[in-house]
């Protein structure tokens, strides 16, 4: 599992959200809109990547 990848790609915009919100986006490497990054699936990234689930796409690879 840990070498399996998740692409991420930012959708909307982390300006005026809550800041534990925006330090998800930047702890999943996420810094400009449509910037698409690849992350390791563990339960630690999927945890954020559910905190933010209405701003990122998930692509599973």
């Amino acid at each position: 599992m840990a070498d399996k990848k998740i692409k991420v790609k930012l959708v909307r915009s982390p300006a005026g959200r809550l800041k534990a919100h925006k330090a998800c986006v930047a702890g999943l490497g996420l810094r400009r809109m449509h910037q698409t990054v690849e992350v390791e699936d563990t339960p630690c990234t999927r945890g954020m990547i559910n905190k933010v689930n209405y701003m990122v796409q998930i692509q599973e690879d």
